[in-house]
């Protein structure tokens, strides 16, 4: 049990970045922003640079557009959740981009990173196959930004 409930408050639809960055921005939440960080740090280490936003609550969802001014910086976009397909991760698409007006700031199409289109089965390896993992996120930006440049970054296999 935390030593500080009850202290803890958090602004909600108030998300926060978590990393800044500015060839790309990963939006998620829950258990997938330590695997989106992940990612970002192995990332930056091919000189992608990641910002990692995290929007804390869905409902209400990102009420200053802060999503949106990231995307005004990076022109790039990635919905990850662990959610299956249509989730959580179309939920924030569907926000972001029609709501809030995100697509006109967009260089290529915004991309959704969700869970398999089925139960995982129990146990660490039900998850790991079943749910996007770090070599998930890292390999899905990396083929966004390589769209973008692939003078700069030839194509993995």
């Amino acid at each position: 049990m935390p030593s500080n409930v009850g202290e803890y408050k958090l602004s909600l639809g108030v998300p926060e970045i978590l990393r800044e960055g500015d060839d790309i921005t990963i939006v998620t939440y829950g258990a997938c922003c330590k695997i989106a960080m992940d990612a970002a740090k192995q990332l930056s280490q091919v000189d992608i640079s990641c910002e990692v936003i995290d929007v804390q609550t869905l409902l209400p969802f990102d009420i200053d557009h802060t999503i949106v001014e990231s995307l005004k910086k990076t022109n790039k976009i990635l919905f990850f959740d662990e959610d299956v397909p249509g989730g959580g991760s179309a939920y924030m698409f569907q926000k972001v981009m029609e709501e809030q007006g995100g697509f006109d700031y967009l260089e290529i199409p915004p991309v959704t990173l969700a869970a398999k289109e089925h139960r995982p089965a129990y146990g660490s390896d039900g998850d790991y196959f079943s749910k996007p993992n770090v070599e998930d996120v890292f390999d899905t930006v990396y083929e966004m930004i390589r769209r973008c440049n692939p003078g700069l970054y030839p194509a993995v296999y």
